[in-house]
């Protein structure tokens, strides 16, 4: 790509980075504050390494003005006027991400867009969700995940008793599933994760399908497995030793855990390719 197309875009991103400065700052806020949306932040970063890795696939790539570009920035200024006057931040958010999307459309053409169509969409994954959305997820997250750690405590010979989202361990250790338990936190990590490992290497399209996909049942599995080990912990030491138990180990160690997963899934999909 030449270097004139890269300093045209960077001064249209330079120019939607200022007309944006109010919402950009906002978002990074959200990212800082909210843990259930902090791994947003590192979806910029892994769409800029995306990009990178693509330069040399995309030599052979047509580029070219394309005037509907402007047409769609028009429709992303309208959908941020929108959110102005609904007050949504929202609709400001999907404005910004969908403007640097009209903006690569403009500058390099469909062919661009549709090679570049995963990290475009992987920077989806940088806005929070609307607020409506997110609260109707919690509740039902947070129900399944008590219902999993009962399941999973059960099966390993603990009678447990639930009371809506309490588990009752014994006479006197209680452990309440509460919303930052739900697994939605996890849940937006290992989607990014999954994604991520879709742009490192060669592999057909439905292989990273099938890995996106995956990333639901394993963050699913991680949240229980460690909802299960902190009620062990729990019922052994206590309450305080439970809670940094949860915050800290267990943390730690669902990340490695969820990416050893797909990478095992991408292995046995490899070998089934071969064999």
């Amino acid at each position: 790509m030449p270097w004139q197309d890269r300093a045209r875009f960077a001064l249209l991103l330079a120019l939607i980075g200022g007309s944006y400065w109010p919402t950009l700052r906002e978002l990074v806020s959200v990212w800082r504050m909210d843990l259930d949306n902090s791994a947003g932040q590192v979806v910029p970063l892994v769409a800029l390494y995306a990009v990178w890795l693509k330069q040399r696939s995309m030599q052979d790539v047509p580029v070219r003005i394309c005037w509907w570009g402007l047409a769609a920035i028009a429709g992303t200024q309208m959908a941020r006027l929108a959110g102005v006057l609904m007050l949504s931040r929202s609709l400001e958010f999907y404005s910004l991400v969908l403007t640097v999307h009209a903006a690569v459309l403009l500058l390099f053409g469909p062919a661009v867009v549709r090679r570049l169509a995963w990290v475009l969409v992987l920077l989806l994954l940088a806005v929070p969700l609307p607020a409506r959305v997110h609260a109707e997820l919690l509740g039902p997250l947070q129900t399944f995940a008590t219902a999993s750690a009962v399941v999973g405590l059960t099966l390993l010979g603990h009678i447990v008793q639930r009371e809506g989202n309490v588990l009752q361990l014994n006479e006197q250790a209680s452990m309440a599933v509460v919303e930052a338990c739900s697994g939605l936190r996890m849940l937006t990590a290992f989607v990014i994760v999954g994604a991520t490992l879709c742009f490192m290497g060669h592999r057909p399209a439905w292989q990273n399908v099938v890995l996106m996909l995956a990333t639901l049942p394993v963050a699913v599995l991680a949240n229980t497995l460690r909802l299960v080990a902190t009620a062990l912990v729990f019922d052994q030491y206590g309450t305080e030793a439970g809670e940094r138990f949860f915050h800290g180990f267990a943390g730690l160690t669902m990340m490695p855990f969820a990416i050893a997963v797909l990478l095992g899934l991408l292995w046995a999909m490899r070998r089934g390719e071969t064999t």
